[in-house]
């Protein structure tokens, strides 16, 4: 019997699965839009580095401290059907964003509860969705279907930001919240006409033993130990360049809010270029080596950024940072889906998500506070060496797992 050819695209053919890539990808756009106009937002209520980078720490800090149970109840429930009332309850959060800054009630005090807010949804529904992915596509297409949600992410990135700083020039910040909150409705619909079968044996350990085997798993085994080392280190020291980039765009490169929006973007198109990249790779992109080496390239590339002189420049560094950061992600993602038990894939997931949002408060918090202190360009410059560092040590410390893989 012919063996089918894996392609760009082989994900599509699911049905589910293209009704879930069409709705995240709308849903997506919107999000963005409104990361990029409450970055903006902020800023403007109080001339911040600091406050800018403690909002992002406050939505993410319920990440770090639910979405491991984020990840039990995925195991436990109908993982559409709690997507949905997950996502319903962001359309929420959103529309109450816009509606304070279009009267002009909004203050930084309600900007950070909203935050928060946010963040305690996205601690469950995260990991649920993560894991959601393959019980649309089943194992043979995971990987295809992670780069090819990377990809749309990433669309998001570029078109999102792109459209908010038209909206942020033209028509106000409110427009942004708004927009987003009308986006929600193409994930809704996708999700109620899917037809994914809850499993028929979900977990009934008790929350605690639940968790307790999820770790067991994690760190008993070397490579999902080593996964979430390096996931852990490119959030803490990496990924933080992306919340203060309001502040590096306006006191370090003179932009206005159409340039923010530009750099934003940027990182987005980088990273979509990577995504359909591991998409077209499929398994030969599976590689330790690969995730250590685009960890330290991506270190080398944040750093560099730090001192570009100018617009041009820093798009350049940061379109190929993007590239790196998708390649990175979707490589973990796929890996620690594919070594994971059915049972357990909603705590790896959730465990997964922790280590990706939950440790971004720590990376917010210190990098807020560099660049409130010592300028964003040492912020950015600390940031990209200690991941060089890190990637180097963690390398040195897992040897021997790579050579396995």
């Amino acid at each position: 019997m012919p063996t089918r050819t894996p392609s760009v695209f082989s994900a599509l053919r699911h049905r589910d699965f293209r009704l879930f890539l069409g709705g995240q990808l709308v849903s997506q756009c919107g999000t963005w839009v409104q990361v990029v106009a409450q970055g903006w937002l902020v800023l403007q209520l109080t001339d911040s580095a600091f406050a800018v980078g403690l909002v992002t720490a406050l939505g993410s800090l319920p990440i770090l401290l639910f979405t491991l149970y984020g990840g039990v109840l995925a195991d436990r429930v109908d993982k559409r059907r709690l997507v949905l009332v997950l996502q319903a309850l962001m359309m929420v959060e959103a529309l109450t964003l816009a509606v304070l800054t279009h009267q002009g009630w909004i203050t930084v005090h309600l900007v950070m509860g909203l935050a928060a807010f946010y963040g305690l949804l996205s601690a469950f529904e995260v990991p649920t969705r993560q894991a959601l992915v393959s019980e649309i596509v089943g194992r043979d297409d995971l990987m295809n279907a992670i780069a090819l949600n990377s990809s749309a992410f990433n669309v998001a990135r570029v078109v999102g930001p792109s459209i908010a700083g038209a909206l942020i020039a033209t028509v106000g910040l409110a427009a942004c919240f708004y927009l987003n909150a009308a986006s929600y409705l193409a994930v809704l619909v996708g999700l109620v006409l899917m037809r994914v079968e809850r499993p028929a044996t979900p977990s009934k350990v008790r929350a605690f033993g639940a968790l307790k085997e999820g770790f067991g798993y994690i760190f008993g085994n070397p490579w999902p130990r080593a996964l979430v080392t390096i996931i852990a280190s490119f959030s803490i020291f990496g990924y933080s360049f992306v919340p203060l980039m309001p502040v590096f765009a306006r006191d370090v490169l003179g932009l206005d809010a159409d340039g923010y929006g530009a750099l934003v973007s940027a990182i987005g198109l980088g990273a979509a270029v990577g995504a359909i990249g591991m998409a077209a790779g499929g398994g030969r992109t599976r590689s330790g080596r690969l995730l250590i080496g685009t960890f330290a390239l991506f270190g080398l590339l944040l750093a560099a950024g730090a001192f570009a002189p100018d617009f041009w420049s820093a798009l350049t560094l940061f379109t190929a940072a993007g590239c790196l950061m998708a390649v990175n992600g979707i490589q973990a993602n796929t890996m620690l889906q594919l070594q994971a038990p059915d049972r357990l894939r909603g705590r790896v997931m959730g465990f997964y998500s922790f280590v990706v949002l939950g440790m971004a408060p720590i990376g917010a918090f210190q990098a807020g506070w560099v660049s409130e202190h010592f300028g964003v360009r040492t912020a950015y410059a600390l940031g990209g060496a200690a991941c060089v560092l890190m990637a180097g040590a963690v390398g040195w410390a897992m040897k021997r797992v790579m050579v396995a893989r």
